[in-house]
């Protein structure tokens, strides 16, 4: 059973690449949702049907364990498919949780109540859905107390990023940066907030200064997902890895190479 990876388009291939470079001899199944993409700017509902169907469908294709490397989707989505139960023998992760817990200093499964945290003043750079479902506080608030957290929608972004156009990008980063701190001057802290975000993390911490700490989600998830899947090797038990989309998989292979600048190919979903 291969391990899948979900994702509205292109950007959870960051994570992908960090779990194939962690765990080179793992089969995983990426499945880009590229014809419904972005999911930034879709209402809750919304997100949550085509993430339910995307991953329903990983799992009867094989996947026991699906991790959904996509922000706005576990924001959306992944708590209402937690509360309405899941088949037996099936798991679907966020990418929040590993994120807050290095921001906190928590380790894997510290179910202790909220504390006190080193960081007070923390900065969100995320899609619009995302800022809008305030999950990212919501999970925060389990963990820590005393933290403030400033959301920054970062519209625009992340179709320049799929677009390749990096100089838009840059410039994008820099504008959300400059709205973030007309809101909160001095942030300890920045998340980014998308798996899009890592290809533009210099430009975010060139734009936010030495002073700023900033968080990055594709190795912390990796690591994250060695750590779970060391605790349950059941749930990774061989198969064969695939690259699939529901968008057209010419286009998105030669997207997807540029995106990660090397060769990836796709076939249809």
């Amino acid at each position: 059973m291969s391990v899948g990876i979900f994702d509205s388009g292109l950007g959870g291939l960051t994570v992908w690449d960090a779990v194939t470079r962690r765990l080179p001899d793992l089969a995983i199944t990426y499945y880009g949702d590229n014809a419904h993409a972005p999911y930034g700017v879709r209402t809750a509902d919304d997100i949550h049907t085509l993430t339910r169907n995307a991953v329903y469908g990983m799992w009867d294709g094989g996947c026991d364990l699906v991790v959904l490397a996509c922000n706005t989707a576990s924001a959306a989505a992944l708590r209402r498919m937690q509360e309405a139960g899941v088949p037996q023998g099936k798991r679907v992760l966020g990418v929040f949780v590993p994120l807050i817990e290095a921001l906190t200093e928590r380790g894997w499964g510290d179910n202790s109540p909220p504390r006190e945290v080193a960081v007070s003043q923390v900065a969100l750079f995320a899609t619009p859905a995302t800022v809008a479902s305030r999950a990212f506080q919501r999970e925060l608030a389990f963990r820590a107390i005393g933290v403030d957290v400033e959301a920054q929608a970062c519209g625009g972004l992340v179709d320049a990023i799929e677009e390749g156009d990096m100089i838009l990008a840059e410039a994008l980063v820099q504008s959300h940066v400059d709205a973030l701190r007309r809101k909160m001057p001095h942030p300890q802290a920045a998340i980014l907030g998308c798996t899009h975000y890592p290809l533009v993390a210099e430009a975010f911490r060139t734009a936010l200064g030495d002073n700023v700490t900033v968080f990055s989600q594709a190795d912390i998830v990796a690591e994250s997902l060695a750590d779970y899947l060391a605790r349950r090797p059941g749930m990774a038990r061989g198969g064969t890895g695939r690259m699939l989309t529901t968008g057209d998989p010419k286009r998105v292979s030669a997207r997807a190479t540029q995106f990660l600048r090397r060769p990836v190919t796709f076939e249809a979903a």
